[in-house]
């Protein structure tokens, strides 16, 4: 089965979501530091809804971390120099 990402292209980072693997616990929400995870339209894979970030993400990987489901890749941006 092949899993189809979100990605947002955010300040800091690449942000992507699967929606096929996102079942909505809301641990990401609960544990970013700048609160920048928001529940989103797109439903996940029970009909819950899923998750989106926001510009004030500083790229930091913990929703990436404290994901059960593998659901949520953070791809920090090179500063350019």
């Amino acid at each position: 089965m092949e899993f189809k990402g979100r990605t947002l292209e955010l300040t800091k980072a690449d942000w992507t979501l699967f929606p096929g693997l996102c079942k909505g616990c809301g641990l990401c929400i609960q544990k970013c530091p700048k609160k920048c995870i928001a529940w989103s339209k797109v439903l996940g894979v029970y009909g819950t809804p899923s998750v989106e970030a926001n510009d004030e993400c500083i790229a930091c990987g913990i929703c990436q971390m404290v994901c059960p489901d593998t659901a949520i890749r953070v791809d920090k941006k090179k500063k350019e120099a």
